[in-house]
């Protein structure tokens, strides 16, 4: 039981040396990400009113409203498995995969529990523009 609950902390030290010296990124990197990727169906403010969003069902949605959605927490661990595809149930669903964003070099993310995630920059960047964008 001791030599598992010391693997255990090796390799949590491991996943976070290997992202200690990568900052987080800020809003603005992620903006990009957005822009270039999310935009056409969420709209340049991320209200869910892109320029393809009406011929979309069901339409996306307001990406400025997960934190209200999820009784004022942002759901860091839940939007990222949406980005990341996840969660999808079936191919019919409209939110596409972003794999260029699962690429990359990692940065620590903490989660909703405390925990650090080695997450690929360009999807950590998305979950910070996505964060700051909460109304």
């Amino acid at each position: 039981m001791r030599q598992v609950l010391i693997a255990s902390a090796l390799a949590g030290l491991a996943i976070v040396g290997a992202c200690a010296t990568v900052d987080m990124p800020e809003p603005a990197e992620g903006q990009i990400v957005f822009d270039q990727n999310c935009a056409i169906c969420h709209g340049p403010s991320g209200q869910g009113d892109g320029l393809i969003a009406e011929n979309l069902d069901p339409a996306p949605p307001d990406l400025t409203r997960i934190t209200f959605r999820a009784r004022d927490v942002f759901p860091r661990t839940r939007v990222l498995s949406v980005i990341d595809g996840y969660t999808r149930k079936s191919p019919e669903e409209n939110m596409p995969e972003f794999g260029l964003l699962l690429q990359g070099e990692t940065v620590p993310v903490v989660l909703e529990d405390g925990t650090l995630s080695p997450v690929p920059r360009p999807l950590a960047a998305l979950l910070v523009y996505l964060e700051s964008i909460q109304r």
